[in-house]
């Protein structure tokens, strides 16, 4: 307790306490959160600045693809306000509460070696709209490393929304660490937006595995040809702008399209397809690129904000209160 607490006349209304025992629950997540990535020997952040450009695809397509080459991989929707990757894996389960309450709660299992923990599937109604502020956003991402069992993974692949607000910047300064993959289509207005991704990135120091272009060109279901409607090649361009790899370039197909619809994504269907033929080739890359190897020792996760410019004061930020 600080001195100034101490003279304060506050303190006999036990609104102290209540800090302290905050602060306390605060350090105890943040030991919760460092355990947990303990466990965890890659973890990916799907982002672009621009919406619409296919992130969910890519972040479920990317877990099926590397749980598919026998790795253990956990999805983590933090589209909170959209969250796609039940539905587009066609999961039905719903959330068990843990037998006692300091447990971890059991992610939902796809297959043998795919985990997924999405919003989504802690409600009742699907259908309900999620109408929270900032700071009910950050402590819902902080419990999804905290409280869930993940258990050991080679890969934890992070669904974004778009943008570069409350999710993104909150798994940046939860997740050590964490590096982004960021998704683009070829147009102009799409790669304007990705630029503050990668702007994003720099600022929160932030490594980047990639670009992946989307939607590049569309594959004719008559001939299976493909043809650049959305024009193509604008994903690679902005790689070598900011000198970083190009990952790939997935075009559109009705095939893969219906199959995903359906729960039934990309590279878990049996469609054969450009689309699914470039996705692997996604895949291997990111793999090549971050070989599951040992997990380096936990870093001290970033602070939300310091003493001076956090509306929750000196020791620790609290997500029920922080202005910061």
């Amino acid at each position: 307790m600080s001195s100034s607490c101490g003279s304060s006349s506050s303190c006999s209304s036990g609104s102290c306490g209540t800090k302290e025992s905050q602060q306390a629950k605060m350090a105890q997540q943040d030991n919760a959160i460092t355990r947990s990535l303990g466990k965890i020997k890659n973890k990916i952040l799907v982002m672009s600045g621009k919406g619409g450009v296919g992130k969910s695809t890519v972040s479920v397509n990317l877990a099926l693809g590397l749980a598919g080459k026998g790795h253990k991989v956990g999805l983590m929707d933090v589209d909170l306000h959209g969250p796609d990757v039940i539905r587009m894996l066609n999961i039905t389960g719903s959330l068990v509460a843990p037998e006692k309450p300091d447990d971890l709660v059991a992610p939902l299992q796809y297959n043998d070696n795919l985990k997924v923990v999405s919003l989504e599937y802690m409600m009742k109604d699907r259908d309900e709209a999620i109408i929270w502020r900032g700071p009910l956003k950050i402590q819902a991402i902080r419990q999804f490393v905290a409280d869930m069992d993940w258990g050991e993974l080679d890969y934890l692949i992070i669904d974004a929304p778009p943008g570069t607000g409350d999710e993104p910047l909150s798994v940046a300064q939860t997740i050590p660490r964490v590096k982004a993959v960021v998704v683009t289509t070829p147009q102009k207005v799409a790669l304007a937006d990705v630029r503050k991704s990668l702007n994003f990135c720099k600022t929160v120091e932030m490594e980047v595995v990639g670009v992946i272009e989307n939607m590049s060109g569309f594959v004719c279901p008559e001939c299976n040809a493909t043809v650049d409607i959305f024009k193509t090649g604008g994903g690679e361009e902005i790689a070598r702008e900011f000198d970083l790899p190009f990952l790939g370039a997935v075009p559109m197909d009705p095939k893969v399209v219906i199959a995903g619809d359906s729960g039934v994504p990309y590279l878990s269907s049996d469609a054969k397809s450009p689309a699914t033929e470039a996705f692997a080739k996604i895949v291997d890359a990111v793999e090549l690129r971050m070989p599951p190897v040992a997990a380096p020792a936990p870093l001290q996760m970033a602070s939300a904000g310091s003493a001076s410019d956090c509306g929750c004061g000196g020791g620790g930020c609290n997500p029920d209160t922080c202005n910061c």
